[in-house]
């Protein structure tokens, strides 16, 4: 009743209208942004790569994921009717489960905005009827809690926290392309339970919460219907982690979840670099910018630039990868798990790099996005959707990679979650869902809202109808054959009249951009890694026409990555490429082939190939490992040659097992 009257009155003093079809992340009214979300739909991938992915997304991957989970394989939609008491059965699955479910549900969601189809609402609708089912009354729902008849919140490995968040912002994505409530009203009374147990900050919950999603999910919820405090109360998650030691022997924590490994070591204000389980840290940053975005807060705020440039900087890799290491120690000396280690430690073949990680790496980014308002934010978002995002899911939709190394071949020992070709199902399935929700929602990235304008964060063909910040309309499309040639023409469909600024972004990587208005080179400065601005008066018909130079280039990397020492990797535009045996001669390792450093690259677009992409072609040297002794007499190599065509690293292991590499060690002549 205390908690009913509470919401009442913070309703009174603090008016707040529940937003529907707000964005992915609803920054429209969020204080400490520079540039706002979209709604869901605004934008629409109509055609190329994009529109394909979308497409694939729509009619393969969603439905097929859903059958998965709710079949006797997946066994998650199985797990909810044993807790609502209508199967009898035992729980299977991950801890956290729950989450993979919420995060296909709302991958659904983000189908639905676009093509409106009633049997998606039908089916989950279905689905939250038995949440509310399994529901207690004071708001607890977790299935292998509830399933084992164990008391909530004893131990850390169980994920509450993460299937809490994953909950909270389907409830929110759900209403805002439904209007419907059933969902949300689930969502307030879980997050109402949250506030009752964990506000009042008992030691023994001090350290409770191991991959916080409910940051996110709970800022999302405040954000959608307006009680502060869900806004509160991610901000104590946020703020107390790191400000009390561990000790090794309390109930629930496990020697292995503590310190660095779940970033409660040290206060995030005072944190330097980004330590410990990449996903943990990725979805606890992300948290902390949803938070900073509403409060304000410079320091948060500063500390999360310094992780955000120690990441880019000396923690991911070439594709936009994270988590160096499967298991490994901190600086402090602490055990991590799928995780950051030292800076520019960055091994090829045993890199982890899991799909959720690299994810959490755009999710982060596009937080980071509103708050600078920098087009370097952009950058990883996009470079993480076309290489390390993309990777995690085959050519058809329909099997995953959990780890994706940068170097494969035959003699690696496979992993617990590393595969030799992608897998149906993954018995740890965090990472499936996970891309397949920001394959669906991808569009809402496209475009984000200025002051008195429109930024253009990614290319693809599409077409824009939204609101500026002045309520006006604008009516945008977008035309090109992006990221396989470098020619963008953006087309007003209807703005006012007023003049208003449209924020072109130039990638870091196009240094040569040119943007022309209507056939004219613009007076605005263009440079690679910001955003150009052009503000004008605009009118029906004008058209901005951008060509970014698209060469192939050898990449190379940092002198302290000693791994890639003498190695490059080929770049073109932002699609990094790869070698596979596929593409050598038969019987030709991987370990076989050596790059000319003077390589002829050659870039052609083959529409038969895996739905069609473009290849690089290009000559290799090719000599004879030897394998007799771990250590071996240098003699000169007699070399032979071959021609090649590299692959984007997005699209290898379509074509069956292989051997793979991103880098490759060169040839000086």
């Amino acid at each position: 009743m205390k908690t009913i009257t509470l919401l009442l009155i913070i309703t009174l003093i603090v008016p707040f209208s529940w937003a529907q079809e707000a964005g992915v992340i609803n920054t429209g009214d969020s204080p400490h942004v520079k540039l706002r979300s979209i709604d869901i739909g605004d934008c629409q991938w109509t055609d190329g790569f994009w529109g394909d992915k979308f497409q694939l997304c729509e009619e393969v991957m969603v439905p097929y994921m859903g059958t998965v989970l709710k079949g006797d394989v997946g066994h998650a939609l199985n797990n909810f009717k044993i807790a609502a008491g209508l199967k009898d059965a035992e729980f299977q699955g991950m801890w956290w489960h729950d989450g993979d479910f919420y995060k296909w549900m709302e991958a659904a969601m983000y189908v639905y905005a676009i093509n409106k189809d009633e049997k998606i609402l039908e089916d989950l609708d279905e689905h939250i009827a038995l949440f509310e089912k399994i529901m207690t009354k004071d708001g607890y729902l977790d299935t292998p809690v509830q399933i084992h008849g164990w008391e909530p919140y004893t131990e850390r490995r169980l994920h509450e926290m993460y299937n809490s968040g994953h909950l909270l912002t389907a409830a929110c994505i759900h209403y805002r392309t439904t209007g419907k409530k059933n969902f949300l009203n689930l969502a307030i009374r879980h997050a109402d339970h949250l506030y009752d147990v964990f506000m009042p900050q008992p030691p023994e919950l001090h350290h409770f919460g191991f991959n916080q999603t409910q940051i996110t999910g709970l800022v999302e919820l405040y954000r959608t219907v307006g009680d502060k405090r869900y806004l509160e109360l991610a901000q104590m998650y946020v703020d107390r982690r790191g400000t009390k030691r561990v000790e090794y022997n309390q109930p629930g924590v496990r020697n292995q979840m503590i310190g660095d490994m779940s970033q409660d070591r040290t206060p995030i204000r005072r944190e330097t670099e980004a330590e410990g389980h990449a996903v943990l840290a990725m979805y606890f940053y992300s948290g902390a910018a949803d938070v900073a975005a509403e409060i304000g807060d410079k320091a948060l705020v500063n500390a999360l630039n310094r992780i955000w440039a120690n990441v880019v900087n000396q923690k991911m890799y070439i594709t936009g990868a994270l988590g160096q290491s499967h298991h490994g120690a901190s600086r402090h000396v602490d055990f991590v798990h799928e995780a950051f280690i030292d800076n520019y430690m960055m091994p090829n073949s045993t890199a982890y790099n899991e799909t959720c990680a690299n994810i959490c790496n755009a999710m982060f980014n596009y937080r980071m996005l509103g708050i600078n308002g920098e087009s370097k934010h952009a950058d990883i978002m996009e470079l993480v959707l076309l290489n390390s995002g993309l990777s995690g899911i085959s050519h058809d939709g329909t099997h995953y990679f959990y780890t994706n190394p940068l170097r494969r071949t035959h003699h690696y020992e496979i992993d617990t979650t590393d595969s030799l070709t992608r897998d149906p199902y993954l018995n740890c399935f965090c990472c499936p869902p996970n891309l397949v929700r920001t394959i669906a929602k991808s569009s809402a990235w496209a475009y984000s809202l200025s002051d008195n304008g429109v930024a253009v964060n990614l290319y693809g063909s599409n077409k824009l109808d939204t609101n500026l910040l002045d309520g006006s309309t604008l009516k945008l499309s977008q035309q090109t054959n992006y990221p396989w040639e470098g020619s963008v023409g953006i087309t007003i469909e209807q703005c006012k009249k007023d003049p208003f600024e449209i924020l072109v972004r130039i990638p870091g990587w196009a240094t040569g951009t040119s943007v022309a208005v209507n056939g004219k080179a613009v007076k605005a400065k263009v440079e690679a890694g910001k955003y150009a601005k052009l503000k004008r008066k605009w009118k029906k018909g004008d058209v901005i026409s951008i060509d970014m130079p698209m060469q192939a280039k050898l990449v190379e990397g940092h002198p302290l990555i000693e791994e890639v020492r003498n190695q490059a990797a080929i770049q073109r535009g932002p699609v990094v490429y790869c070698l596979e045996t596929p593409d050598l001669p038969e019987n030709t390792s991987i370990l076989d082939v050596y790059l000319p450093a003077d390589v002829s690259l050659q870039p052609k677009y083959e529409s038969e190939f895996l739905g069609g992409m473009t290849t690089i072609g290009g000559q290799v040297y090719l000599r004879d490992s030897n394998e007799a002794a771990m250590y071996n007499t240098l003699e000169e190599p007699e070399w032979n040659k071959a021609e090649v065509i590299f692959v984007p690293y997005f699209a290898w292991s379509n074509r069956g097992v292989a051997e793979m590499s991103v880098w490759l060690p060169l040839v000086w002549k």
